[in-house]
């Protein structure tokens, strides 16, 4: 009989259990619906929740001198070199990325509407302008947090490795864990005294929250309380560990190359495979309106091994599947080179750029969009910040149509109507 509960995800041990309560008795009529409902949520037939590690190029990097190289025709310094992928080329800086280029797929159409780096930060991370009818609009980690984030995960489904936006009217709940320094994770998560105590403590404080906001309905008091909950449970939890790279060895550490964000890619792996659906690794120096060529080069050393290791791992730990990788930016740099300063540079330019996306079940080693031999114009498939927003929501399995209701009663799309499929991406 056992043997015929485990066909329906059940174990050895779980039909012990039924067994010992009388559920195995006469007739297992009752129990169908039972074994029906733990059969269609198993391990074996379920489908895989997927989730999201998010590259954010904080400043906006020059699509030229990157992803989506012009050469001389923009004032351009490096050289394009082939990749994996036949017939798409990259910045030589870039070669171990160009190595897993068959897992990427190169949006060389982002035209997007915001060329301040405030505005363009939200925008790019919501969807909507900054401040439009009055509200704070979530983040994508946060309606990822919301929309296919486990309940039950201890620790946050939004971490956010460096600088983030935030939940917006989605609330603390659904707000980003903040890890400033990937190699020292989460701190102070063992408490300075025994656990009766610290359980004593955190008792009464939910005694007195508790009691605060029988009386005083407010939203900053619900946020506080939440907010203190989900650093108790997580500091109870076994899933914590992921946050400490040390369990990680040497080998693995190598391959992902030193520093931050190295640290940061490393660390987002380890907290998606533990299950938390949305991570986001900042790095910043992006702006480089002087002494753009040596700037970006440098940049791109930072992240060519981290982001190729990230890309294989997630293969190699059949991973990538089930996790989209997107790099991105504030927005691209100008194709002149402009003439202030020793050492000139770029200036921001959202009219034309380039971002990317891995995994997620999409298939690499694509271009979508295209821009002139200049790298000003898009002459082929636009992508609006919107339209991108969509699209991330169509690979992760959010239905970007869905309305949430605000804290003051105004309904608001996850994504705005105006968004276009993006052709070709899935």
């Amino acid at each position: 009989m056992s043997s015929s509960l485990e066909h329906f995800g059940f174990s050895r041990r779980d039909a012990l259990r039924l067994a010992t309560s009388g559920a195995l008795g006469a007739s297992l009529s009752g129990w169908m619906p039972v074994l029906a409902r733990a059969a269609a949520s198993s391990p074996a037939t379920a489908p895989k929740q997927k989730s999201c590690i998010l590259l954010y190029m904080d400043g906006g990097p020059s699509h030229i001198d990157t992803f989506d190289p012009k050469g001389t025709e923009s004032g351009g310094e490096f050289q394009a070199i082939d990749t994996a992928a036949r017939g798409i080329q990259i910045s030589e800086h870039l070669p171990e990325i160009a190595r897993q280029m068959d897992k990427i797929t190169l949006l060389r159409g982002m035209s997007t509407a915001e060329g301040a780096h405030p505005r363009a930060k939200h925008l790019m991370h919501t969807g909507y302008r900054e401040g439009v009818g009055g509200l704070s609009y979530p983040s994508m980690g946060a309606i990822a947090s919301a929309e296919i984030g486990n309940p039950n995960l201890p620790i946050p489904n939004f971490v956010a490795i460096g600088r983030s936006q935030g939940a917006g009217f989605l609330g603390a709940r659904h707000a980003p864990l903040v890890v400033n320094d990937p190699a020292r994770g989460v701190e102070n998560l063992r408490p300075l005294v025994t656990e009766g105590q610290f359980n004593r403590r955190f008792g009464l404080l939910e005694q007195m929250e508790s009691a605060f906001l029988k009386d005083y309905q407010v939203g900053p008091g619900t946020d506080h309380l939440t907010t203190y909950q989900r650093a108790v449970e997580m500091i109870r939890s076994r899933e914590a560990q992921a946050f400490d790279l040390s369990k990680e060895s040497s080998e693995t550490k190598a391959k992902y190359g030193a520093g931050r964000f190295a640290q940061g890619c490393l660390l987002a792996r380890r907290l998606v495979e533990t299950g938390v659906s949305f991570v986001e690794v900042n790095l910043g120096g992006w702006d480089t309106h002087e002494n753009n060529f040596a700037r970006v080069k440098a940049l791109s050393s930072q992240i060519d091994t981290p982001i190729a290791a990230l890309l294989a791992d997630l293969k190699n730990r059949g991973m990538l599947d089930s996790t989209l990788v997107v790099w991105m930016g504030d927005f691209g740099r100008t194709p002149k080179i402009n003439s202030r300063g020793e050492k000139p540079g770029r200036d921001h330019y959202p009219r034309a750029w380039t971002s990317f996306m891995a995994g997620g079940g999409l298939k690499g080693g694509r271009i979508i969009g295209k821009t002139d031999e200049k790298g000003g114009t898009v002459v082929e498939s636009p992508i609006s910040a919107v339209d991108f927003m969509g699209g991330v929501c169509q690979i992760l399995g959010i239905d970007a149509s869905k309305w949430y209701q605000t804290p003051i009663g105004r309904p608001i799309r996850i994504v705005d109507k105006s968004a276009k499929v993006i052709p070709g991406l899935i």
